[in-house]
């Protein structure tokens, strides 16, 4: 394959931004050819046919894409190991990269060599990233509020969510009227990251106006199926398992878009759930008018939930478990940003 070809099939892998009526629909795989000729389509094919998510598919992609340009073009069959650990080594040392950013790029191009060309570069030696320790910005519970109460609907009850149940906002725009359980006051979270299922905490204050949500969505479905929309979109396992389950009521999203817009994988029009950009601009305005100068954004909710929980006394597996952490040294770092003055210690001008 020429250098020509291999450009202009980076130039037409564009991965489903639609955005017709404002829907930008990342999250839904574009549909590969059924017999693909260029190299990244042959990749996304390869990695759907051995089950990978969709999002290491973007992510491995991405960094393979990366890689080819770093190196102007070439095609990757012609190169190896000392062109991996020249990109590797220019991800720490011209682009800082962090040491978990370093090792997605790694693990992404092991993939794509070892397992789909199937051709072993051996050992690598590079520049590895140093792990510059990172403390979340946290709001305190008035912070929180006040951006809450600036923010307009439906990001006003996302945020809650977030903040009252630790949810990550592809997880809160996820949700499906059948995965809240308002008699055991529980969220069900389905696919999160590392596709992992669980359960955390339905915030009472979100009851009301979560049932009034479900209405709003009862209405534009009821609308959407006299109009002919097509049902809400599936991911594939359950799209195959269930293939009638996308046109009940159940399986709609609680946030659902304004506007149903053309699905890229199969062409069916269909309405989408909100969009996460627009949760991040409400939040940075809102933030903002609130004289909140710290970084911050939409997780900063998920930090805050942690961190308060932990301030209150709650166990922190408890915490963990609510959060969907793996491993509990990713929930001890909220133990360094709760408010003890320096662990407890009081300042020597503080004293009386």
């Amino acid at each position: 394959m020429s250098t020509a070809s291999v450009e202009k099939g980076l130039r037409q892998l564009q991965y489903c931004h639609f955005e017709q009526y404002g829907v930008v629909m990342d999250d839904i795989p574009r549909a590969p050819p059924e017999k693909p000729v260029k190299l990244m389509d042959q990749f996304r094919f390869w990695l759907r046919k051995n089950q990978y998510s969709y999002r290491t598919e973007q992510t491995y992609v991405h960094w393979v894409i990366k890689y080819i340009r770093y190196h102007k073009m070439r095609h990757p069959s012609t190169m190896s190991a000392r062109e991996i650990e020249a990109f590797l080594s220019h991800l720490a040392v011209q682009r800082y990269c962090s040491p978990s950013t370093q090792k997605i790029a790694l693990n992404a191009l092991n993939c794509f060599y070892r397992r789909f060309l199937q051709q072993d570069y051996g050992e690598l030696n590079f520049r590895q990233s140093k792990r510059k320790p990172r403390i979340p910005a946290v709001f305190s519970e008035q912070q929180a509020q006040a951006v809450i109460a600036l923010l307009p609907e439906p990001s006003q009850l996302i945020c809650e969510l977030l903040y009252g149940a630790g949810l990550r906002v592809s997880e809160a725009l996820r949700i499906r009227i059948k995965d809240l359980d308002f008699d055991r006051m529980i969220i069900t979270v389905h696919q999160g990251k590392g596709d992992r299922d669980r359960r955390t905490l339905l915030p009472k204050s979100c009851e009301a106006r979560l049932r009034q949500q479900i209405s709003v969505t009862t209405n534009l479905y009821e609308m959407d199926q006299k109009n002919g929309i097509g049902p809400a979109w599936m991911p594939h396992a359950l799209s195959r398992k269930y293939p009638g389950a996308g046109s009940q009521r159940i399986w709609q999203f609680i946030f659902p878009s304004k506007e149903p817009a053309t699905d890229p994988q199969t062409g069916i029009v269909r309405r989408h759930h909100y969009h996460q950009d627009t949760v991040r601009k409400h939040v940075k305005q809102a933030a903002s008018e609130a004289g909140i100068t710290k970084l911050c954004g939409p997780h900063t909710f998920r930090h805050s939930f942690a961190t308060h929980l932990l301030e209150k006394g709650y166990d922190i597996r408890t915490v963990q478990e609510l959060l969907g952490h793996s491993d509990v040294s990713t929930t001890e770092r909220y133990l360094h940003v709760m408010n003890r003055g320096g662990l407890g210690v009081i300042s020597p001008l503080d004293r009386g």
